[in-house]
């Protein structure tokens, strides 16, 4: 697989993107994630943002980019895209959680599921994340779930999401 060891020293989190390289040539474990997003666009400024906060960061516009990386790569995190035309977010989380049971996934949609639906679904991730978001504040979940194990399914907004249109049902909590 890739350089990426996961445990070989210690982790920075929020380490400038300029940094990295550095890092990891010392030994030091810089958090890698994973965007899979159909919307290019949106795949492009998370991925932008989560570099500026001190992640390394790939993109997939789906799931066969996304098997193409995890052939060669490693990563802590997988940040999902729920409604993805051909293999579906839920789909893709179950694919990972088979295959790459070391990559946690977060799903993401502007379609808000409860926690209870995506229990009933099944496919392993560790938390949904409503759009829109903050990237900064995505960060900061993203950092929290790599300092926990891999335990309970939570439904989070993120940022401005909780404040965009009205009450949502359900264990929502906001996040930053």
């Amino acid at each position: 697989m890739g350089e990426h060891r996961h445990g070989a020293g210690p982790t920075y989190i929020g380490t400038p993107a300029p940094c990295q390289r550095f890092l990891q040539k010392a030994g030091v474990t810089v958090p890698r994630v994973l965007v899979v997003d159909d919307e290019a666009n949106h795949a492009r400024v998370i991925a932008i943002g989560l570099r500026i906060e001190g992640f390394d960061v790939e993109t997939a516009g789906n799931a066969e980019g996304t098997f193409r990386l995890l052939a060669t790569q490693d990563f802590d995190l997988a940040v999902v895209d729920l409604m993805m035309p051909g293999t579906n977010g839920i789909q893709l989380a179950r694919l990972l959680r088979e295959r790459y049971p070391h990559t946690r996934v977060v799903l993401t949609s502007a379609y808000h599921l409860s926690e209870r639906q995506l229990v009933r679904a099944d496919c392993g991730a560790v938390a949904f994340v409503p759009k829109p978001f903050d990237v900064t504040d995505l960060a900061r979940f993203l950092r929290s779930k790599l300092g926990a194990e891999s335990g309970p399914f939570e439904t989070r907004g993120v940022g401005s999401a909780g404040s965009s249109g009205g009450h949502r049902p359900g264990p929502v909590a906001r996040v930053g």
